[in-house]
Parts: C-alpha cells; sequence; structure tokens
C-alpha cells in the first residue's frame, strides 16, 4: 500500500538533527524520504504563535513547491518557570546562528531568576500534508527536569539540559536510539502512524 505517491515524502526541515530523528523514525517503511534543503525549497518565514501553526506553514509551502506528501514538524522547549518560553521561539533564543550554546545559557539564567523550577517539557508537533489537500496531525510531548550547566555531546538543540522522566541522563547523554525509545518526536510519530494507519 502507499501512502504517499510514489511512496516519496518530502521532510520540511532543514535542521540536520531533526533529519536524521525523522529518517530513523521512518526507516523500515517502504518510504523514499528526501529533504526541503536537497529539493532546493524556499525557506519559509515562522510567524505563527504555536506549534500547530508554524509546522502547518512548513507543510503547505512545501508542498505547493513540490507537488510531494511533506511531514512538517515544529518543536520546542517550553520551561514551568517562564510560563512556557522558549516554546516556538526556541530556535530563536540561540539567535541567527541558532547557537544552541547560547540559547542554553540565556534559559540557565532566566530559569534561575524567575525561581529555579527546573520543570519542562519537550513538544513536538507534526503535520503531513499530501497534493490533494489530505491533512493528518500528531503531538508527541515528554516532561522532565532542566538542568544547569547541560550534559552531553550528543543529540541536538536544547538536549544536554532536558533530563525526561523516568531517568537521570539528559538526551545529550544518551544515544540516538536510546532517546528515540521515548522522545517527543518519537511519540508524535506514533501517534501519526496511528492515525494513517489506523
Amino acid at each position: 500500500m502507499e501512502l504517499f505517491p510514489g511512496n516519496r515524502l518530502v521532510l520540511a526541515t532543514r535542521n540536520e538533527g531533526k533529519v536524521r530523528e525523522m529518517q530513523r523514525l521512518l526507516e523500515g517503511r517502504g518510504v523514499e524520504v528526501t529533504t526541503a534543503a536537497a529539493l532546493g525549497l524556499p525557506e519559509v518565514e515562522e510567524t505563527g504563535t504555536s506549534f500547530e501553526e508554524n509546522a502547518t506553514l512548513k507543510a503547505e509551502s512545501a508542498v505547493k513547491a513540490s507537488g510531494f506528501a511533506v511531514l512538517a514538524d515544529d518543536s520546542g522547549l517550553s520551561a514551568d518557570a517562564l510560563g512556557g518560553a522558549p516554546g516556538v521561539y526556541s530556535a530563536d533564543w540561540g539567535g541567527p546562528e541558532r547557537d544552541f550554546g547560547k540559547a542554553m545559557a540565556r534559559l540557565g539564567r532566566e530559569v534561575k531568576a524567575a525561581g529555579d523550577d527546573r520543570g519542562a517539557k519537550f513538544v513536538s508537533v507534526l503535520v503531513l500534508l499530501w497534493p490533494d489537500g489530505r491533512r493528518v496531525e500528531a503531538r508527541g510531548e515528554v516532561r522532565g527536569t532542566l538542568v544547569f550547566p547541560p550534559r552531553g555531546e550528543g543529540g541536538f538543540g536544547y538536549d544536554p539540559c532536558f533530563i525526561p522522566e523516568g531517568e537521570d541522563r539528559t538526551f545529550g547523554e544518551m544515544a540516538a536510539e536510546e532517546k528515540a525509545r521515548f522522545s517527543h518526536r518519537s511519540r508524535a510519530m506514533e501517534a501519526l502512524m496511528r492515525e494513517l494507519l489506523g
């Protein structure tokens, strides 16, 4: 059964960490995966105020430009002490160069200044859009605790400062396969596949 025309799927992200993670999650499903960057698709300005809005903007732009089915992700870290920030602005905290060392340093300062509540969650929203307008959306979350200074060289983004519930290591200290067992993106992908396959 072909889930997508020609079993080809475009990942609407330029974040190499996300690309690797999503490719791993799609392995063994008989889908040829390519990326917006590989196809030279235009970058989208993420003007939405929610993960759902930004994922939709990315998916719609890539479908229009490529003519293929597209899977778009918008995700980020929400700190309890900061009322859910940085949230949809998670990447922006790293400045124009997307320096997550800088972003994690800012997060540590702001959490401490706000009372040092270390509770947080990672959120991922996936939007799957076909050229004919069909659409499936799924959300995944994982709660955990922030740790400063960050620990580990693995993962990407805020992974080195986030310890998921039930663990004593950060996502940055885990191998990719370990993180995939319960990451927010894995949970969103599982929910998406349940929607797709019934």
